[in-house]
């Protein structure tokens, strides 16, 4: 699957939000937004939230349509299912130190999943799942620091630090994972064209 290529500093001014996590992504200052139609606010959540987790339309498409045959609230389930990715579960127990460099982890095979190599970034994790580096990953110094320095605040994932391993221990809050999007408006979106 293709990834998103175009200037990150550049998506991030124009949605007025720093999607990617880095210190200086609005140094620059925001772009100013006139006043918006409804249209224009859909689209611009739902462009924010495709930023956060690095996908294009097609596949971010998919993940809509998935929620919205379900049963529980559409929003909820796509979100939740966006926060199971295997790149973002890694990038969120600190293997990588971004999202893109977490995929491109998983893209060179270095991460298992309850102990069987596991390369599609896209791999939706289950509750008691465990993740780990391969065995010629956890010697490398570059993942041990990111994996050792990075703070983990999120209840629905554990890390030991001295085996380098994390699990996902539960089905993440709405309200505890770290963006800042509306739902409502993303569904809105979608549900009168799909």
């Amino acid at each position: 699957m293709a990834k998103p290529k175009k200037p990150r500093f550049k998506v991030a001014r124009h949605l007025g939000e720093n999607v990617y996590n880095h210190p200086k992504a609005l140094k620059r200052g925001v772009k100013v937004h006139r006043k918006q139609s409804e249209y224009g606010k859909q689209l611009l959540e739902k462009q924010k939230l495709k930023a956060y987790y690095g996908l294009k339309e097609r596949q971010f498409r998919r993940y809509v349509k998935e929620a919205l045959k379900t049963k529980e609230n559409p929003g909820v389930v796509l979100i939740q299912n966006l926060e199971l990715r295997l790149d973002n579960i890694v990038y969120r127990l600190g293997y990588g130190s971004t999202l893109r460099q977490a995929r491109q982890i998983v893209n060179h095979g270095h991460i298992r999943v309850n102990g069987n190599k596991v390369d599609i970034p896209s791999y939706l994790l289950k509750v008691g799942d465990e993740i780990s580096l391969s065995e010629r990953a956890s010697n490398k110094d570059l993942f041990r620091e990111n994996f050792q320095s990075a703070p983990l605040n999120l209840s629905y994932l554990t890390k030991d630090v001295e085996t380098l391993k994390g699990q996902l221990v539960g089905v993440p809050d709405i309200d505890e994972i770290p963006i800042n999007v509306e739902i409502q408006p993303i569904i809105e979106f979608y549900s009168r064209r799909l």
